[in-house]
C-alpha cells in the first residue's frame, strides 16, 4: 500500500527499517530554528510538518517511540489521525519524567501506524438486554478484574 504525504517543512517521515510498523514522525516547527521545552507533568502539542492521506477503513495513530519513552520519558497522548482529515498532523507528548526537556527542530518524537479500522453502527438496548442479540457469543456476564 502507498501512504500518501504532503511535506509542509521539515524532515519527511522515514522508517528505519523495511520490517517497521512505523514511520517515523518529526519535530518541523513553522520557525525551524525552533525547539520545544517540557517541563515535568507538562503537555504540549508539537507540529510534524506533513500531512497525510489516510485512506478510507484505516486510521494513522501517532505512537511513542520506544527510545524516546525509555530514555526521556515521554509519551505521546490519545492521537488518531482519521481518514478524510486534510490537516497537518500533530503530536501530543507528555513529560512523566522529573526533568525538563528540550526538544530541537528535527528531533523524531513519534510513530505513525496504519491501522484498519472496522466500521460499525451503535444500537442502545436496555441495560439487562446487553448481549441478548445472537450475534453476540458472550455469556461472561459482570465477571471482571479477574
Amino acid at each position: 500500500m502507498i501512504l500518501e504525504y504532503t511535506l509542509l517543512r521539515g524532515k519527511a517521515p522515514t522508517r528505519s527499517n523495511p520490517t517497521d510498523a512505523g514511520l517515523d514522525l518529526y519535530y518541523n516547527p513553522e520557525n525551524e530554528m525552533g525547539f520545544a521545552r517540557i517541563h515535568p507533568g507538562e503537555s504540549v502539542i508539537l507540529e510534524t510538518g506533513i500531512k497525510i492521506a489516510v485512506p478510507h477503513g484505516y486510521m494513522l495513530e501517532v505512537k511513542n517511540r520506544s527510545g524516546i519513552a525509555a530514555k526521556k520519558n515521554l509519551l505521546v497522548g490519545a492521537c488518531v489521525v482519521d481518514s478524510g482529515y486534510e490537516g497537518e498532523v500533530f503530536v501530543n507528548l507528555h513529560n512523566v519524567g522529573r526533568e525538563s526537556l528540550c526538544l530541537d527542530a528535527g528531533d523524531k518524537v513519534a510513530q505513525g501506524v496504519l491501522i484498519p479500522v472496522v466500521h460499525f453502527r451503535p444500537r442502545q438496548v436496555e441495560e439487562d438486554k446487553l448481549f441478548d442479540d445472537p450475534i453476540t457469543i458472550s455469556n461472561r456476564g459482570e465477571g471482571a478484574l479477574g
